[in-house]
Protein backbone atom coordinates (compact mmCIF):
# COMPACT_ATOMS: atom_id res chain seq x y z
CA UNK A 1 0.00 0.00 0.00
CA UNK A 2 1.97 2.86 -1.41
CA UNK A 3 2.05 6.33 0.08
CA UNK A 4 4.57 7.47 -2.24
CA UNK A 5 2.32 9.49 -5.26
CA UNK A 6 -0.44 11.60 -5.37
CA UNK A 7 -3.92 9.15 -5.20
CA UNK A 8 -5.24 8.60 -8.71
CA UNK A 9 -7.36 11.40 -10.32
CA UNK A 10 -10.88 9.52 -9.39
CA UNK A 11 -10.07 9.90 -5.91
CA UNK A 12 -11.43 12.73 -3.76
CA UNK A 13 -7.92 14.20 -2.31
CA UNK A 14 -9.78 16.14 0.27
CA UNK A 15 -10.03 14.07 3.16
CA UNK A 16 -13.70 14.78 5.64
CA UNK A 17 -13.52 16.13 8.79
CA UNK A 18 -15.29 14.50 11.43
CA UNK A 19 -17.59 16.86 12.57
CA UNK A 20 -17.25 19.56 10.30
CA UNK A 21 -21.07 19.46 9.50
CA UNK A 22 -23.64 20.01 12.05
CA UNK A 23 -24.69 16.08 12.34
CA UNK A 24 -28.54 15.04 12.62
CA UNK A 25 -29.67 14.16 15.95
CA UNK A 26 -29.85 10.68 16.06
CA UNK A 27 -33.32 8.90 14.78
CA UNK A 28 -35.56 7.70 17.39
CA UNK A 29 -34.96 3.96 16.59
CA UNK A 30 -31.32 4.18 17.03
CA UNK A 31 -31.77 5.91 20.62
CA UNK A 32 -34.30 2.80 21.63
CA UNK A 33 -31.16 0.97 20.69
CA UNK A 34 -28.59 2.14 22.28
CA UNK A 35 -30.78 3.08 25.48
CA UNK A 36 -31.31 -1.29 25.15
CA UNK A 37 -27.46 -2.35 24.64
CA UNK A 38 -26.42 0.19 27.60
CA UNK A 39 -28.67 -2.04 30.22
CA UNK A 40 -28.40 -5.28 28.27
CA UNK A 41 -25.50 -6.55 30.96
CA UNK A 42 -24.99 -6.42 34.52
CA UNK A 43 -21.92 -4.43 34.43
CA UNK A 44 -21.23 -1.39 32.74
CA UNK A 45 -17.10 -2.11 32.60
CA UNK A 46 -16.48 -5.76 32.36
CA UNK A 47 -13.54 -6.80 31.05
CA UNK A 48 -12.58 -10.07 29.61
CA UNK A 49 -12.38 -11.02 25.51
CA UNK A 50 -14.08 -14.10 26.20
CA UNK A 51 -18.22 -13.48 25.60
CA UNK A 52 -17.06 -10.88 23.07
CA UNK A 53 -14.90 -13.30 20.83
CA UNK A 54 -17.59 -16.05 20.85
CA UNK A 55 -20.07 -13.35 19.46
CA UNK A 56 -17.79 -12.47 17.07
CA UNK A 57 -16.80 -16.12 15.75
CA UNK A 58 -20.80 -16.46 16.00
CA UNK A 59 -21.01 -13.51 13.05
CA UNK A 60 -17.80 -15.64 11.27
CA UNK A 61 -15.15 -13.10 12.34
CA UNK A 62 -14.44 -11.87 8.98
CA UNK A 63 -11.40 -10.33 8.39
CA UNK A 64 -12.51 -6.23 9.06
CA UNK A 65 -10.01 -4.90 6.61
CA UNK A 66 -6.92 -6.05 4.82
CA UNK A 67 -4.55 -3.97 7.14
CA UNK A 68 -5.44 -3.54 10.75
CA UNK A 69 -3.98 -1.19 13.17
CA UNK A 70 -4.75 -0.88 17.03
CA UNK A 71 -4.03 2.28 19.28
CA UNK A 72 -3.89 2.10 22.99
CA UNK A 73 -2.30 4.33 25.66
CA UNK A 74 -3.45 6.72 27.98
CA UNK A 75 -3.42 10.06 26.41
CA UNK A 76 -3.35 10.57 22.70
CA UNK A 77 -4.77 7.84 21.54
CA UNK A 78 -7.75 9.71 19.85
CA UNK A 79 -5.23 12.70 18.13
CA UNK A 80 -3.03 9.75 16.54
CA UNK A 81 -5.98 8.13 15.25
CA UNK A 82 -7.36 11.06 13.46
CA UNK A 83 -4.03 11.53 12.25
CA UNK A 84 -3.53 8.25 10.57
CA UNK A 85 -7.70 8.28 9.44
CA UNK A 86 -6.35 11.76 7.62
CA UNK A 87 -2.99 11.00 5.89
CA UNK A 88 -4.92 7.81 4.97
CA UNK A 89 -7.25 9.65 3.12
CA UNK A 90 -4.90 11.73 1.64
CA UNK A 91 -3.47 9.15 -0.35
CA UNK A 92 -6.59 7.95 -1.40
CA UNK A 93 -6.58 4.60 0.61
CA UNK A 94 -10.14 3.66 1.98
CA UNK A 95 -9.88 3.61 5.40
CA UNK A 96 -12.31 2.79 8.72
CA UNK A 97 -12.03 4.35 11.93
CA UNK A 98 -13.43 3.16 15.19
CA UNK A 99 -12.80 5.55 17.90
CA UNK A 100 -14.92 6.26 21.47
CA UNK A 101 -16.63 7.98 23.83
CA UNK A 102 -18.37 10.23 20.75
CA UNK A 103 -18.75 13.74 21.93
CA UNK A 104 -22.35 14.47 19.87
CA UNK A 105 -24.11 11.36 18.97
CA UNK A 106 -23.22 7.70 18.40
CA UNK A 107 -22.60 7.42 14.82
CA UNK A 108 -18.86 9.10 15.57
CA UNK A 109 -17.54 6.03 16.51
CA UNK A 110 -17.53 4.20 13.43
CA UNK A 111 -16.22 6.33 9.96
CA UNK A 112 -15.81 4.44 6.64
CA UNK A 113 -14.11 6.58 4.37
CA UNK A 114 -13.93 9.56 6.37
CA UNK A 115 -17.51 9.63 6.89
CA UNK A 116 -19.67 8.77 9.76
CA UNK A 117 -21.74 5.49 9.10
CA UNK A 118 -25.81 6.20 9.47
CA UNK A 119 -28.03 5.49 11.62
CA UNK A 120 -29.39 2.53 9.59
CA UNK A 121 -26.22 0.87 9.22
CA UNK A 122 -25.49 0.99 13.12
CA UNK A 123 -29.19 -0.57 13.73
CA UNK A 124 -28.27 -3.60 10.80
CA UNK A 125 -25.26 -4.05 12.66
CA UNK A 126 -27.29 -4.35 16.24
CA UNK A 127 -29.14 -6.49 15.08
CA UNK A 128 -27.05 -9.24 13.34
CA UNK A 129 -25.29 -9.12 17.00
CA UNK A 130 -28.29 -9.72 18.72
CA UNK A 131 -29.26 -12.41 16.46
CA UNK A 132 -25.67 -13.75 16.92
CA UNK A 133 -25.28 -13.55 21.07
CA UNK A 134 -27.78 -16.11 21.63
CA UNK A 135 -27.60 -16.18 26.07
CA UNK A 136 -24.16 -14.11 25.82
CA UNK A 137 -25.35 -10.59 27.44
CA UNK A 138 -22.68 -7.96 26.12
CA UNK A 139 -21.60 -4.18 27.50
CA UNK A 140 -22.26 -1.04 25.59
CA UNK A 141 -18.63 -0.66 24.75
CA UNK A 142 -18.82 -4.43 23.20
CA UNK A 143 -21.76 -3.87 21.28
CA UNK A 144 -20.12 -0.88 19.33
CA UNK A 145 -17.12 -2.66 18.90
CA UNK A 146 -18.69 -5.72 17.16
CA UNK A 147 -20.76 -3.46 15.20
CA UNK A 148 -18.12 -1.55 13.96
CA UNK A 149 -16.28 -4.47 13.52
CA UNK A 150 -18.99 -5.80 10.95
CA UNK A 151 -19.69 -2.94 9.20
CA UNK A 152 -15.79 -2.86 8.32
CA UNK A 153 -16.03 -6.37 7.03
CA UNK A 154 -18.67 -5.33 4.59
CA UNK A 155 -17.22 -2.18 3.30
CA UNK A 156 -13.60 -3.90 1.93
CA UNK A 157 -11.37 -1.28 3.40
CA UNK A 158 -7.76 -0.91 2.87
CA UNK A 159 -7.00 -0.43 6.86
CA UNK A 160 -8.63 -0.26 9.72
CA UNK A 161 -7.83 1.89 12.44
CA UNK A 162 -9.05 0.47 16.11
CA UNK A 163 -8.97 2.74 18.99
CA UNK A 164 -8.75 0.93 22.15
CA UNK A 165 -11.52 1.77 24.84
CA UNK A 166 -9.49 1.14 27.67
CA UNK A 167 -6.59 -0.46 28.72
CA UNK A 168 -5.40 -3.14 25.79
CA UNK A 169 -5.38 -6.87 26.85
CA UNK A 170 -8.67 -7.34 27.25
CA UNK A 171 -10.31 -4.66 25.97
CA UNK A 172 -13.13 -5.25 23.27
CA UNK A 173 -10.81 -4.37 20.02
CA UNK A 174 -8.42 -6.86 21.34
CA UNK A 175 -10.56 -9.79 19.38
CA UNK A 176 -8.88 -8.73 16.04
CA UNK A 177 -5.02 -9.08 15.79
CA UNK A 178 -3.23 -5.74 14.37
CA UNK A 179 -0.67 -5.87 11.85
CA UNK A 180 1.05 -2.86 13.77
CA UNK A 181 0.12 -1.90 17.30
CA UNK A 182 0.65 1.66 18.58
CA UNK A 183 0.93 2.79 22.30
CA UNK A 184 0.81 6.55 23.40
CA UNK A 185 1.56 8.09 26.07
CA UNK A 186 1.04 5.97 29.69
CA UNK A 187 0.10 7.62 32.58
CA UNK A 188 -2.12 7.36 35.97
CA UNK A 189 -5.93 6.94 34.82
CA UNK A 190 -8.42 3.91 35.31
CA UNK A 191 -6.31 2.73 37.50
CA UNK A 192 -8.65 0.35 39.80
CA UNK A 193 -9.14 -1.60 36.75
CA UNK A 194 -5.58 -1.31 35.03
CA UNK A 195 -3.10 -1.25 38.22
CA UNK A 196 -1.85 1.41 40.64
CA UNK A 197 1.57 2.58 38.47
CA UNK A 198 2.76 2.98 35.10
CA UNK A 199 4.55 -0.12 35.17
CA UNK A 200 0.93 -2.07 35.49
CA UNK A 201 -0.79 0.24 33.36
CA UNK A 202 1.75 -0.05 30.55
CA UNK A 203 1.55 -3.78 31.01
CA UNK A 204 -1.85 -3.78 30.04
CA UNK A 205 -1.75 -1.54 27.14
CA UNK A 206 1.11 -3.65 25.76
CA UNK A 207 -1.14 -6.67 25.24
CA UNK A 208 -2.29 -5.25 22.35
CA UNK A 209 1.01 -6.69 20.45
CA UNK A 210 1.65 -9.66 19.03
CA UNK A 211 4.79 -11.83 18.52
CA UNK A 212 6.89 -10.40 15.47
CA UNK A 213 4.56 -7.56 14.96
CA UNK A 214 5.81 -3.58 15.03
CA UNK A 215 4.36 -1.64 18.24
CA UNK A 216 5.24 2.24 17.82
CA UNK A 217 5.97 3.49 21.41
CA UNK A 218 4.97 7.20 21.46
CA UNK A 219 6.25 7.79 24.75
CA UNK A 220 9.43 9.36 25.57
CA UNK A 221 9.88 8.11 28.87
CA UNK A 222 7.83 4.84 28.59
CA UNK A 223 7.69 2.37 31.83
CA UNK A 224 9.69 -0.74 32.37
CA UNK A 225 6.17 -3.10 32.48
CA UNK A 226 5.34 -1.79 29.11
CA UNK A 227 9.22 -2.87 27.42
CA UNK A 228 8.98 -5.50 29.65
CA UNK A 229 5.81 -6.83 28.40
CA UNK A 230 6.51 -5.88 24.62
CA UNK A 231 10.13 -7.54 24.42
CA UNK A 232 8.89 -10.70 26.02
CA UNK A 233 5.57 -11.14 23.34
CA UNK A 234 8.50 -10.90 20.65
CA UNK A 235 7.21 -7.19 19.46
CA UNK A 236 9.52 -5.32 17.23
CA UNK A 237 10.15 -2.30 19.22
CA UNK A 238 9.80 1.39 17.58
CA UNK A 239 10.68 3.68 20.16
CA UNK A 240 9.58 7.73 19.84
CA UNK A 241 13.18 9.48 20.54
CA UNK A 242 15.31 6.55 19.61
CA UNK A 243 14.18 4.69 16.27
CA UNK A 244 12.00 8.23 15.00
CA UNK A 245 12.10 11.53 16.94
CA UNK A 246 10.41 15.37 16.27
CA UNK A 247 12.16 18.71 16.55
CA UNK A 248 10.62 22.23 16.33
CA UNK A 249 11.39 23.97 12.98
CA UNK A 250 10.78 27.42 12.17
CA UNK A 251 8.53 26.79 9.58
CA UNK A 252 6.76 23.81 11.67
CA UNK A 253 8.34 20.68 12.76
CA UNK A 254 11.10 18.09 11.68
CA UNK A 255 10.02 14.10 11.66
CA UNK A 256 13.38 11.80 11.67
CA UNK A 257 11.61 8.90 9.84
CA UNK A 258 12.46 5.26 10.69
CA UNK A 259 14.23 5.11 7.27
CA UNK A 260 16.74 7.64 8.78
CA UNK A 261 15.68 10.26 6.48
CA UNK A 262 14.71 13.84 8.25
CA UNK A 263 11.42 15.71 7.05
CA UNK A 264 10.39 19.35 7.46
CA UNK A 265 6.74 19.18 7.65
CA UNK A 266 3.76 22.14 8.52
CA UNK A 267 2.96 22.14 12.17
CA UNK A 268 -0.32 19.75 12.23
CA UNK A 269 -3.68 21.25 12.45
CA UNK A 270 -3.84 19.22 16.09
CA UNK A 271 -2.59 22.67 18.46
CA UNK A 272 0.25 21.47 20.99
CA UNK A 273 3.52 21.09 21.01
CA UNK A 274 3.01 17.52 22.10
CA UNK A 275 0.98 16.70 18.92
CA UNK A 276 4.42 16.52 17.29
CA UNK A 277 5.01 13.50 19.19
CA UNK A 278 1.59 11.96 18.37
CA UNK A 279 1.73 12.65 14.37
CA UNK A 280 5.46 11.27 14.43
CA UNK A 281 3.64 8.28 16.25
CA UNK A 282 1.45 7.97 12.76
CA UNK A 283 4.18 8.43 10.41
CA UNK A 284 6.34 5.45 11.91
CA UNK A 285 3.14 2.99 11.59
CA UNK A 286 2.17 4.50 7.98
CA UNK A 287 6.11 3.88 7.34
CA UNK A 288 5.58 0.35 8.52
CA UNK A 289 2.56 -0.10 6.62
CA UNK A 290 4.29 0.34 3.99
CA UNK A 291 7.91 -0.91 4.27
CA UNK A 292 10.70 0.19 2.02
CA UNK A 293 8.39 2.78 0.11
CA UNK A 294 9.19 6.52 1.53
CA UNK A 295 6.04 8.58 2.78
CA UNK A 296 5.27 11.60 0.25
CA UNK A 297 5.85 14.87 1.90
CA UNK A 298 2.93 16.51 0.44
CA UNK A 299 0.76 13.85 1.36
CA UNK A 300 1.78 14.14 4.88
CA UNK A 301 1.48 17.55 4.94
CA UNK A 302 -2.05 17.31 3.42
CA UNK A 303 -2.92 14.68 6.00
CA UNK A 304 -1.88 16.34 9.01
CA UNK A 305 -3.37 19.80 8.28
CA UNK A 306 -6.94 18.54 7.88
CA UNK A 307 -6.28 16.71 10.91
CA UNK A 308 -9.02 18.57 12.83
CA UNK A 309 -10.93 16.50 16.15
CA UNK A 310 -13.32 17.35 17.99
CA UNK A 311 -12.33 18.48 21.81
CA UNK A 312 -8.73 18.87 21.14
CA UNK A 313 -8.00 22.31 21.99
CA UNK A 314 -11.12 22.79 19.83
CA UNK A 315 -12.11 26.85 19.72
CA UNK A 316 -15.20 27.08 19.52
CA UNK A 317 -15.84 31.52 19.98
CA UNK A 318 -13.83 34.24 19.62
CA UNK A 319 -15.32 37.05 22.25
CA UNK A 320 -14.53 36.08 24.88
CA UNK A 321 -12.41 32.81 23.24
CA UNK A 322 -13.97 29.34 24.35
CA UNK A 323 -11.68 26.38 23.68
CA UNK A 324 -12.96 23.14 24.99
CA UNK A 325 -10.43 20.32 25.36
CA UNK A 326 -11.28 16.67 26.97
CA UNK A 327 -8.14 16.09 28.98
CA UNK A 328 -9.17 14.72 32.27
CA UNK A 329 -5.78 13.36 33.80
CA UNK A 330 -3.21 14.67 35.14
CA UNK A 331 -0.60 14.42 32.50
CA UNK A 332 -3.28 15.21 30.17
CA UNK A 333 -3.66 18.42 31.86
CA UNK A 334 -0.40 19.30 32.18
CA UNK A 335 -0.47 18.95 28.30
CA UNK A 336 -2.77 21.23 28.19
CA UNK A 337 -1.84 23.85 30.19
CA UNK A 338 1.59 24.41 28.26
CA UNK A 339 -0.11 24.30 25.19
CA UNK A 340 -2.38 27.38 26.69
CA UNK A 341 1.23 28.72 27.68
CA UNK A 342 2.07 28.50 24.12
CA UNK A 343 -0.68 30.20 22.68
CA UNK A 344 -1.34 32.88 25.62
CA UNK A 345 -4.10 34.99 26.15
CA UNK A 346 -4.20 38.77 26.17
CA UNK A 347 -6.01 38.64 29.53
CA UNK A 348 -6.87 35.97 32.17
CA UNK A 349 -7.62 32.72 31.34
CA UNK A 350 -10.95 31.31 32.83
CA UNK A 351 -11.27 27.54 33.81
CA UNK A 352 -14.74 25.20 33.62
CA UNK A 353 -13.55 22.85 35.61
CA UNK A 354 -15.66 19.37 35.73
CA UNK A 355 -14.72 15.93 36.35
CA UNK A 356 -15.50 12.29 37.10
CA UNK A 357 -14.56 11.39 40.84
CA UNK A 358 -12.60 8.31 40.37
CA UNK A 359 -9.63 10.85 38.98
CA UNK A 360 -7.22 12.21 40.86
CA UNK A 361 -8.48 15.08 41.37
CA UNK A 362 -6.09 16.70 43.27
CA UNK A 363 -3.23 16.02 41.07
CA UNK A 364 -5.32 17.03 38.19
CA UNK A 365 -6.09 20.75 39.83
CA UNK A 366 -2.53 20.94 40.21
CA UNK A 367 -1.67 19.82 36.55
CA UNK A 368 -3.87 22.60 35.28
CA UNK A 369 -3.40 25.87 37.35
CA UNK A 370 -0.46 27.07 35.96
CA UNK A 371 -2.49 27.80 33.50
CA UNK A 372 -5.92 29.60 35.21
CA UNK A 373 -6.48 32.90 36.40
CA UNK A 374 -10.10 32.15 37.91
CA UNK A 375 -12.02 28.78 38.38
CA UNK A 376 -15.94 27.92 37.12
CA UNK A 377 -16.49 24.75 39.28
CA UNK A 378 -19.09 22.40 37.95
CA UNK A 379 -20.47 19.01 39.06
CA UNK A 380 -20.92 16.35 36.84
CA UNK A 381 -24.04 13.69 36.90
CA UNK A 382 -24.30 10.87 39.38
CA UNK A 383 -23.02 8.31 39.79
CA UNK A 384 -19.59 8.64 38.66
CA UNK A 385 -19.18 12.71 38.50
CA UNK A 386 -17.67 14.65 41.00
CA UNK A 387 -19.49 16.57 43.38
CA UNK A 388 -19.27 20.54 43.51
CA UNK A 389 -17.75 19.66 47.06
CA UNK A 390 -15.44 17.17 45.86
CA UNK A 391 -13.72 19.95 43.29
CA UNK A 392 -13.66 22.57 45.67
CA UNK A 393 -11.89 20.29 48.29
CA UNK A 394 -9.53 19.38 45.56
CA UNK A 395 -8.58 22.83 44.86
CA UNK A 396 -8.08 23.62 48.49
CA UNK A 397 -5.76 20.52 49.06
CA UNK A 398 -3.88 21.61 45.97
CA UNK A 399 -3.45 25.08 47.86
CA UNK A 400 -4.63 26.89 44.79
CA UNK A 401 -5.48 30.33 46.03
CA UNK A 402 -7.07 31.57 42.32
CA UNK A 403 -10.23 32.91 42.72
CA UNK A 404 -13.29 30.34 42.32
CA UNK A 405 -16.87 29.68 41.96
CA UNK A 406 -19.17 27.09 42.34
CA UNK A 407 -22.17 26.51 40.02
CA UNK A 408 -24.64 23.77 39.80
CA UNK A 409 -23.99 22.49 36.00
CA UNK A 410 -21.36 22.97 33.48
CA UNK A 411 -23.99 25.14 31.44
CA UNK A 412 -24.12 27.35 34.44
CA UNK A 413 -20.10 27.60 34.89
CA UNK A 414 -19.95 28.86 31.08
CA UNK A 415 -22.32 31.35 31.35
CA UNK A 416 -20.87 32.70 34.47
CA UNK A 417 -17.45 32.39 32.82
CA UNK A 418 -18.67 34.50 29.92
CA UNK A 419 -20.81 37.11 32.00
CA UNK A 420 -17.31 37.40 33.40
CA UNK A 421 -14.81 37.57 30.68
CA UNK A 422 -13.25 40.96 29.93
CA UNK A 423 -11.46 42.06 26.79
CA UNK A 424 -8.59 39.85 26.09
CA UNK A 425 -9.79 36.81 28.78
CA UNK A 426 -10.80 33.41 27.28
CA UNK A 427 -12.64 30.45 28.68
CA UNK A 428 -11.18 27.03 29.22
CA UNK A 429 -13.58 23.73 29.39
CA UNK A 430 -12.15 20.82 30.79
CA UNK A 431 -11.90 18.04 33.09
CA UNK A 432 -13.55 15.01 31.10
CA UNK A 433 -15.74 13.94 28.03
CA UNK A 434 -18.77 14.77 29.79
CA UNK A 435 -17.87 18.52 30.28
CA UNK A 436 -17.02 18.79 26.88
CA UNK A 437 -20.11 17.17 25.32
CA UNK A 438 -22.07 19.77 27.72
CA UNK A 439 -20.00 22.90 26.49
CA UNK A 440 -20.14 21.67 23.01
CA UNK A 441 -24.18 21.39 23.37
CA UNK A 442 -24.34 24.84 24.70
CA UNK A 443 -22.05 26.79 22.09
Amino acid sequence: MPLVAAPPADVDHNPVTPNSMTPAAESAELAQWLARIEHGHPRAIDLGLDRVRAVWRALGAPPPARRVITVAGTNGKGSVVRDLESVLLAAGRRTGVYTSPHLRRYNERVRIAGREVDDAALIAAFEQIEAARGALTLTYFEYGTLAALWLFAAADLEVAVLEVGMGGRLDAVNIIDPDIAVITAIGLDHQQWLGRDRDAIGREKAGIVRPGRPVVLVDREPPSGLLAAATAAGARLYRLGVEFDTEPAASGWRYRALDGTHRTLPAPALRGRHQFDNAAGALAALELLAPGRPLDSALLAAGLGAATLAGRFQQLAEQPEIIVDVAHNPPALSRLAATLAEYPAAGRTLAVFAMLADKDLVASAIALAPAIDAWYLAPLPPPRGATLEQMASALTAAGIGAPRQALQSVSAALHAARRAAGPGDRIIACGSFLTAQAVLAGC
